[in-house]
């Protein structure tokens, strides 16, 4: 059994682990004649590559990804394309002294009950920097993207870190890409996120957030009923990244407090002959076939485990313990989750656009 792949056209295989030579993806599907070369999948790797402020872990990789296969003159080829990241700043000894301790919180326990062995070198298999091959594979997405649907567009940020979230009502789309946090707000809210953040490490502890994806210009008809709806795949691709513990899709856990007149998206004709809505409670879904409108997804990420306050806890003979993770770790993982996000995003999309490519062609139902 393959537990290391998802997408049904555009499939996406990552291998590796945090302290190995090296961690990547097999990417399979791609349509050939795609623009693809090294900067630009390095474009989005850097967004998510650790040690590049002090609000991310200090671990400093340059996460430079190389492709081994299914590119060539810098065009996709149609096979399948091999991406490679090697591992260049691992400090296993940080790791030790938990060889035969289970970390509260980590997928250490749940690991070595399954498969009797572990890799406890910063959580081999489970670790968070497995996300980098997502984002690699992301890219990919992208750019094959830009060839069939040109004007859509992806973005990530963060809405919400502890007790700190994000006033809609100035939201700064051009603010995002600005501050470390991913947060559509000026200036003087990122230091305030960045003071609370710094506080909470000054006390070894670590804090959740909160990611909104949103990607603009999704052409209606995307996705398919019951199985093979379009938010299944979007929340089975987001709650696969390390940390999540929960997924919305538009108005979320929030449309249980509505009244059917408020959540019900009326819908008009526009001036350009096609539907348009008066809201996206639905979030740009509905019965799991997109809208045109925005598709919007959220998602939360617990805080970081891996902390310096002392956790109780057992080792592998059920002797009891006391647990203190010492390394260098994100006080909050939400912030590089972001990229991440985006990149689940592109490449089930992706899959889908090609889904609906192979099956409809075009849209069957023409309106006005």
């Amino acid at each position: 059994m393959s537990m290391n792949s998802f997408g049904h056209l555009f499939r996406v295989t990552t291998w590796g682990e945090s302290h190995g030579p090296a961690l990547g993806a097999t990417v399979d599907g791609c349509p050939p004649g795609v623009p693809v070369d090294e900067a630009m999948l390095q474009h989005w790797l850097d967004k998510r590559r650790p040690g590049q402020n002090k609000n991310t872990t200090q671990r400093n990789e340059p996460d430079a990804v190389k492709i081994l296969s299914g590119v060539f003159d810098g065009k996709t080829t149609g096979t399948s394309i091999q991406l490679m990241i090697e591992n260049t700043d691992q400090r296993s000894r940080d790791y030790g002294e938990i060889s035969q301790t289970f970390r509260p919180g980590h997928a250490d326990i749940t690991y070595h009950q399954k498969y009797g062995n572990r890799d406890y070198r910063g959580g081999g298999r489970s670790s968070a920097r497995e996300t980098a091959a997502r984002v690699a594979a992301g890219g990919i997405a992208r750019e094959a993207i830009k060839s069939l649907v040109p004007d859509l567009q992806i973005k990530g940020y963060m809405t919400k870190m502890g007790d700190l979230e994000i006033d809609r009502a100035v939201f700064d789309w051009d603010a995002i890409d600005g501050n470390d946090f991913w947060i559509p707000q000026g200036a003087d809210v990122a230091q305030k996120w960045e003071d609370y953040l710094q506080a909470l490490r000054k006390e070894h502890d670590s804090v959740g957030g909160v990611i909104e994806v949103v990607a603009r210009g999704v052409p209606a008809g995307i996705g398919a009923p019951i199985y093979g709806k379009l938010d299944t795949d979007l929340a089975a691709a987001m709650m696969s990244i390390n940390a999540v513990k929960g997924v919305e899709i538009g108005e979320g856990m929030a449309a249980a407090g509505l009244k059917g007149s408020q959540n019900a998206d009326e819908i008009f004709m526009g001036a350009n002959g096609q539907p348009e809505y008066s809201s996206n409670h639905s979030g740009g879904i509905l019965g799991g076939i997109s809208t045109g409108q925005d598709v919007v997804v959220r998602f939360a990420v617990k805080p970081t485990s891996s902390i310096l306050t002392p956790r109780k806890s057992i080792r592998i003979d059920g002797s009891a313990t006391e647990v203190i993770t010492k390394g260098r770790h994100d006080p909050c993982v939400g912030i590089r989750a972001v990229p991440v996000g985006e990149a689940m995003m592109a490449c089930v999309i992706l899959d889908h656009l090609l889904l609906h490519r192979g099956q409809i062609g075009e849209n069957q139902g023409k309106i006005g």
